[in-house]
């Protein structure tokens, strides 16, 4: 099994990837932090919104993400927050494994995505996703608190940051309680686009 072990996220300049509620995913500061991708061709024809949209560098970016991902790992949390707001053709088109303590039978919905619930740990979480995923990349999906306990368990590869031009000032900080003396970084690249700058780190271990 070849494939990377990532995380993609959208970051305000102070560090915060959400809201601390989740009512309010969907409020004036979250629209701000993902503003960059709304108008993106591969956004709105993944979210069946209509035809047309942006193309260029960020749409490409978008694109290729989507591509690698052969499965998805997420938290509780997000998939409650995503089951009240995707559409019913969910967004990912694949496996998606969701970390959880509660006992689920996997959840189909059209177009390719069936979420799958795991309630014994990250790793096996993982383990399944790559098995799913097979020589493609697997994503973990957030939220935040999900993508921290995969930092310090050393079991990313890789992550990718739009930096968006916008100022939280409390909320979810991406790396809040990362144990930083055992991670090591290397930027990999950095892109600037008129919204957004791309960052995409490897990650070691220290």
């Amino acid at each position: 099994m070849a494939g990377k072990v990532f995380f993609s996220v959208s970051m305000s300049l102070d560090g915060f990837i959400a809201p601390e509620s989740s009512e309010d995913l969907m409020g004036q500061q979250w629209m701000e932090l993902q503003q960059w991708i709304f108008p993106l061709r591969f956004f709105r024809e993944n979210l069946k919104l209509g035809e047309g949209g942006e193309e260029g560098r960020d749409n490409d970016i978008v694109g290729e993400t989507f591509e690698r991902t052969g499965a998805s790992v997420m938290g509780k949390r997000m998939f409650d927050a995503g089951e009240k707001m995707w559409p019913e053709e969910a967004p990912f088109h694949t496996p998606v494994f969701v970390v959880t303590h509660e006992r689920r039978d996997p959840w189909e919905r059209p177009g390719g995505t069936t979420f799958h619930f795991v309630n014994d740990g990250i790793e096996s979480a993982l383990d399944q996703a790559r098995v799913a995923a097979g020589d493609r990349d697997v994503r973990i999906a957030g939220g935040g608190a999900t993508i921290l306990e995969y930092v310090n368990a050393g079991l990313i590869d890789e992550f990718s940051i739009a930096l968006s031009p916008v100022l939280f000032g409390s909320g979810i900080r991406l790396f809040e309680g990362v144990e930083a003396g055992r991670v090591a970084l290397e930027q990999v690249r950095a892109e600037p686009s008129p919204r957004v700058t791309h960052l995409t780190y490897a990650v070691r271990e220290r």
